[in-house]
């Protein structure tokens, strides 16, 4: 039993949850965005919110929905990566070939890694101008396309 439940607190009924996107604050909205663009996304559109701050959202080719929020903020400064942030994954069908054309559009991604050994999902890292790293990960043929509990046997 939780905290909430000791105290007679009772959780409202939920029917449908699910993750919408990942939002970042950047420094530079317009060295963001051609980073985002050579890994692949596109834009989907930009709300201004007001004191000079934008919203630009992103979604990959094929995506429905938006699934990356780009907050430009430059009231606020720079930013200033902290501890509480790791990472973006983001699935690739073929890494090999990701990393070679992200290579060519002068992103820098890392060497590719098989942190589970050779049967494993693949792995490479890069970082975004705000220095956000972001995981690509090729899994395995068959494997659903994020962690499972299957994962963990």
């Amino acid at each position: 039993m939780g905290a909430a439940e000791q105290l007679g607190f009772k959780a409202p009924t939920v029917r449908r949850v699910k993750t919408l996107h990942t939002a970042y604050r950047v420094t530079d909205l317009a060295a963001s965005l051609d980073f985002y663009f050579a890994l692949g996304y596109q834009k989907v559109g930009r709300i201004t919110v007001g004191d000079g701050a934008t919203l630009t959202v992103l979604k990959f080719p094929g995506e429905e929905v938006v699934t990356l929020e780009l907050v430009h903020r430059p009231a606020d400064g720079p930013v200033l990566i902290g501890t509480g942030l790791s990472h973006l994954v983001v699935r690739v069908d073929e890494l090999a070939g990701t990393i070679t054309a992200l290579s060519q559009r002068g992103l820098q991604p890392e060497p590719e890694q098989h942190p589970a050994g050779p049967d494993g999902p693949r792995t490479s890292w890069l970082t975004d101008p705000d220095g956000y790293r972001i995981e690509l990960v090729q899994w395995p043929a068959g494997h659903p396309d994020g962690i499972t509990a299957m994962d963990f046997g």
